[in-house]
């Protein structure tokens, strides 16, 4: 197959202090921390990588102040490996280092590594749920989640300056595997992994027209999950960058917070999978955000009755 998920991300970041302390909040493991350096671990093993003072043999920097510098793909077998390592590097280089992940730049500036995947089981039991005619939740109320533990990165979006965009894309795709699912013309690619069944696993995003990390979104188990992590983030201080909802494209339930590494983080559940008969999506208008988002009237002046 090839490419099956986001195997680890590199942030370079401007205070570790707080760069670990909302990671902590958000739910990550943290397994290694030194005063120039943090790494946090998901449930299925992606790390992710906090520095304050990045190594030189990151690319530069494509925007200013905190940012993404490296996204590190993981492939499923050594031949695969090889095979993409080679399409990669026709025109760029590749080094190796001595991990075994094998880095190199895209298009815009962004790194991009490619290694072995070593993923770890996460087994998870969904929340017992009852409707007329289904139900499997039988004298037992339901508890807090209290501290929700996101899966996986299950997605990474990026911003991308529009003149070159085909050529952004056709890196992943003629070079990478990366399948176009949805096409949307006025603002980017959503693309699948060839090892992943999501609807998407990165995006190109060249509405901004500029580059710079737009965010990557974490899978929690469920829509409670998505609800309790949001607010945790919130009683902690942390800013929401966007009401809950839910997209039209991949029809995930999300909340999006403000994240001090640069960018926006994602509580995701319950995305479209998506196999070959899914095909390529065009649309030459772009589609609504979500199917719906959070409204509320509380916060409003109540109506005089008359």
């Amino acid at each position: 197959m090839g490419i099956q998920r986001i195997e680890s991300v590199t942030y370079a970041i401007d205070d570790l202090g707080v760069c670990v302390r909302f990671f902590d909040d958000f739910g990550l493991s943290l397994v290694e921390r030194s005063d120039e350096h943090a790494v946090f671990v998901t449930r299925t093993a992606q790390t992710l990588h906090l520095d304050t003072v990045p190594s030189p043999s990151l690319p530069a920097p494509v925007e200013d102040g905190p940012t993404l510098r490296e996204v590190v793909w993981g492939v499923d077998t050594p031949q695969e490996l090889e095979r993409l390592v080679t399409a990669a590097g026709r025109d760029r280089e590749v080094r190796e280092s001595a991990d075994g992940v094998h880095h190199t730049v895209d298009e815009t500036g962004f790194g991009v590594g490619l290694t072995m995947a070593r993923p770890a089981p996460a087994p998870v039991a969904p929340r017992p749920a009852n409707t007329l005619g289904s139900v499997t939740r039988w004298n037992t109320a339901l508890e807090p989640i209290t501290r929700v533990r996101p899966l996986r990165m299950c997605h990474v979006a990026l911003n991308i300056p529009k003149e070159g965009r085909e050529a952004a894309v056709g890196f992943y795709t003629d070079r990478l595997g990366f399948r176009p699912t949805d096409v949307v013309e006025p603002m980017g690619v959503f693309m699948q992994a060839p090892g992943d069944d999501d609807q998407h696993t990165m995006l190109l995003c060249h509405r901004p027209d500029k580059a710079g990390v737009n965010h990557i979104a974490y899978e929690v188990p469920g829509f409670d999950d998505v609800i309790e992590g949001g607010n945790h983030m919130i009683e902690h201080g942390w800013r929401e960058a966007r009401r809950l909802g839910r997209h039209t494209i991949g029809s995930n339930v999300f909340r999006f917070l403000h994240a001090p590494c640069g960018g926006r983080v994602e509580y995701a559940a319950d995305m479209d999978r998506a196999d070959e008969k899914y095909g390529t999506r065009v649309h030459e208008t772009t589609p609504p955000h979500h199917i719906w988002a959070l409204r509320t009237n509380r916060d409003q002046e109540a109506p005089t009755a008359s």
